[in-house]
């Protein structure tokens, strides 16, 4: 049996991903399909609008075969982390293909850039070079790929999609990689047509206004109870001012921890704290990242055993994703798990931790915290019939 990967966090799954998801039964009618998604929290450090769980069944009803989770570790850090621990469980899981957005889809273009990127001793040297100049690394990283090839590549999912490649060459994966034409701008703020951002839904959300033209008709019911990234901050404030270092979490670079330090007494939201700390040297998603995984207590000395994927974690499969975790299980090399036993795993410790902190804003506390131990596989609550 055969199957196509795609790697996605889905906050929240609008139309865009629908139109991914139809090209992709359009393109390859007769695989499956294996999506690995971000749980609750997502590689811009910001949290999932809606449950990992919740997110699973919508991608079931959207004809996905089989969702599993990317875990915390992989999905809350850069784009080279996030696409090494997705691109990782996909070859374990002996997908085929793995399918992205690109803006520019040339799938050759982006491959000769990783040739560049990984061959030439110059690459490295360029990029210092550029951030010695106070750019950020993904400016230093697109004009260090100017030099070398001529060719502008600047957009998110284009250098995510290198993160990809790079992932697959790197560590000799039989894994094939191919784009889709990505049809809407991915920092798009406001709602424009049928198909707009996931970050323009989630504002207008936040905002009490109506995205029933922006996602399908079946997400809809989902959208109640929802997660906003503000609504932690009186927790992040009160980690912050009491926690003697900062230095010690991970993302947290050498310097900005004094300056969280400063700015975190006269700011008044995360948003506001973010523009105090925001500068060439530090993205918007940068500070984010270190936000988060100070909010979540997540150390470097954590870090440092987390650098291999551990075991594969399910969230929901189709009777063909039944029948084709059937046909692989055996030459998997990793537990496939369908829920948190309690194991001394230090990636599904983290997991736990990170849904406890995640749920502290919900009216479902309790609930959301429970889930994590059910196996809701075996009863049958996730599967698309």
């Amino acid at each position: 049996m055969k199957s196509i990967g795609i790697i996605a966090e889905y906050n929240p799954f609008h139309n865009g991903h629908l139109y991914q998801i139809e090209k992709v039964k359009e393109m390859y009618p007769d695989y499956a399909i294996v999506v690995v998604m971000s749980g609750n929290f997502t590689e811009r450090g910001e949290v999932s609008i809606i449950d990992k769980f919740k997110k699973a069944e919508i991608a079931l009803k959207a004809g996905v075969d089989l969702v599993v989770e990317l875990p915390f570790f992989f999905a809350t850090q850069s784009a080279d982390y996030f696409s090494y621990g997705a691109i990782t469980i996909l070859e374990k899981l002996q997908v085929e293909k793995v399918i992205f957005g690109s803006e520019s889809d040339n799938i050759k273009d982006l491959e000769c850039i990783v040739d560049a990127q990984l061959e030439s001793d110059e690459f490295d040297k360029l990029v210092h070079i550029y951030s010695k100049f106070g750019n950020n690394y993904p400016t230093s990283l697109s004009l260090a790929l100017y030099d070398l090839t001529g060719k502008v590549i600047d957009t998110p999912n284009d250098l995510l999609g290198i993160s990809y490649l790079k992932a697959i060459k790197q560590n000799h994966y039989k894994i094939k990689a191919e784009s889709i034409k990505r049809i809407n701008n991915y920092h798009d703020k406001e709602l424009s047509s049928d198909i707009s951002s996931a970050t323009s839904i989630r504002l207008a959300l936040r905002e009490g206004k109506d995205v029933s033209n922006q996602v399908p008709e079946y997400v809809l019911p989902y959208l109640s109870n929802l997660h906003f990234i503000e609504d932690y901050y009186s927790y992040l404030k009160y980690k912050i001012i009491t926690e003697k270092d900062l230095s010690i979490y991970q993302t947290v670079t050498e310097g900005i921890d004094s300056l969280i330090k400063k700015e975190i007494i006269s700011s008044n939201s995360y948003q506001e704290l973010i523009d105090r700390l925001k500068s060439k040297r530090y993205t918007h998603n940068k500070i984010q990242r270190m936000l988060l995984h100070i909010l979540v207590g997540f150390t470097k000395e954590e870090a440092k055993s987390m650098k291999d994927i551990s075991y594969i974690r399910l969230l929901g499969f189709s009777n063909t994703g039944k029948k084709y975790l059937n046909s692989i299980k055996k030459e998997v090399d990793v537990p496939i798990l369908s829920k948190i036993s309690r194991n001394k795993d230090r990636m599904l410790e983290l997991e736990m931790k990170t849904t406890s902190i995640y749920s502290l804003t919900s009216t479902d506390y309790q609930k959301e915290i429970s889930e994590e131990y059910k196996n809701h596989l075996n009863k049958g609550v996730f599967e698309n019939d």
